[in-house]
């Protein structure tokens, strides 16, 4: 029988949540807990925003900070929330001392170490030494360029290039989650891994489901959830995602608020109330009855069901890989409009409808897509959903990654 591959997974903060890489390990998990050939170990953050409260899951706990998910071993590491912006680099170094220290004392054998985003270049010469020193490996998923985010400022921009740059450098394997960063990767830092070597890498995106929600279309919760909201199905458009800049809500909000179309818009995130000001301060949009900001939705069949129901999604992230929601979008949704970038080109290829940031570009498509005929939303929905099948299926996805530990 192989020996039993122990892979630790550092930089989510909570499984179960919306981020991308904390749905990443949970489908992870969650498809690979019967495999007796890997065994998991999560990181997880015991306080602060994001944090994760195993109480609202299927855990077994056995003790403050520690319990068991999807068969993976999760530790919790506790953040002073005093650090600011500085508490996701104090997190990943904390996990990954967490990490050294389970391998030593459980004297875990060729152990693999998967870091997820390019946050703590600075220290990472230090943990890859060690990590080697206990015969391990250092996998890296690099994300999408952090250092292009529009919420942060110069120096921190700077900060995180040098980051990205010193952890492709100190990794044995860059795992990336779009053909487009994978290009970007050997782009940037062909010649410049240690003595002056390529770095090497391989692509494998995330994950989505393709099949229906199991909630009935008349189920009690939903239809009172529907009702609480002001929402009919298929009488909305929707987004789900991360409320932060680079995604787009302006733009989507103020051309929403341009078109003549007569179904609403509903908005799934977590509100940051700094940003809902200062889109009210330029959009004024609390005077449109068809923008409703809904809150947050963590059933997952329930938000399948949401999706599945929408007459449109709209996606406006612009940085990043392949992006969780979207790819959720085109397993669930019909109709999908989508902002016209190479990641997310790469990923729907036909199966959608694009748009550009240009002033009345996004309502006309609006307008234009309130006019299609059911026979066209069907064909496109049928193609996405084939697309997500072919290339983004979880099980095809958590099979790729099966291959890579055992590389």
């Amino acid at each position: 029988m192989a020996e039993k591959q122990h892979v630790f997974l550092v930089g989510a903060k909570s499984l179960g949540a919306y981020g991308g890489y904390e749905t990443f390990i949970d489908k992870l998990t969650e498809y690979h807990q019967d495999n007796k050939n890997i065994q998991y170990h999560v990181a997880v953050k015991a306080n602060g925003q994001g944090h994760m409260d195993e109480t609202k899951v299927d855990a077994k706990i056995i003790s403050g900070s520690r319990f068991i998910y999807h068969n993976a071993d999760c530790f919790k590491i506790h953040v002073p929330e005093k650090l600011g912006p500085a508490q996701a680099i104090y997190y990943d170094c904390k996990a990954l001392d967490k990490c050294v220290e389970i391998i030593k004392e459980e004297g875990i054998k060729h152990p693999i170490v998967y870091i997820m985003a390019c946050r703590i270049g600075p220290f990472m010469k230090k943990y890859y030494k060690a990590i080697h020193r206990l015969d391990g490996k250092v996998y890296l998923n690099p994300d999408g360029h952090e250092w292009m985010r529009a919420k942060w400022s110069d120096p921190v921009r700077k900060y995180w290039k040098v980051s990205e740059q010193m952890m492709v450098k100190y990794s044995d394997l860059a795992v990336c989650d779009s053909v487009n960063i994978e290009k970007y990767i050997h782009e940037q830092y062909d010649g410049k891994g240690i003595r002056g070597k390529n770095p090497k890498t391989t692509f494998i995106a995330y994950g989505a489901e393709t099949r229906k929600s199991l909630l009935a279309d008349d189920d009690k919760n939903l239809l009172s959830w529907y009702e609480q909201k002001g929402l009919k199905p298929k009488a909305y458009y929707l987004v789900v995602g991360r409320f932060v800049p680079e995604n787009n809500y302006e733009t989507m909000i103020r051309e929403f608020m341009k078109s003549k179309t007569k179904k609403d818009f509903a908005i799934i995130t977590n509100v940051n109330d700094k940003f809902l000001a200062e889109l009210e301060e330029k959009l004024g949009y609390k005077k449109d009855p068809r923008i409703k900001f809904v809150g947050t939705v963590y059933n997952k069949e329930r938000l399948m069901k949401i999706r599945e129901n929408a007459y449109g999604y709209f996606h406006g992230h612009e940085v990043g890989g392949t992006n969780p929601s979207l790819l959720e979008a085109l397993g669930s949704t019909d109709l999908n409009l989508l902002l016209d970038v190479g990641f997310n080109r790469e990923v729907a290829e036909d199966s959608a409808l694009y748009w550009s940031k240009k002033d009345g570009d996004l309502a006309r498509l609006i307008e234009k897509a309130d006019e299609m005929k059911s026979d066209e939303i069907a064909n496109l929905g049928s193609k996405s959903t084939q697309r997500i099948e072919e290339a983004y299926s979880w099980p095809y996805i958590c099979g790729k990654y099966e291959k890579v530990w055992s590389i």
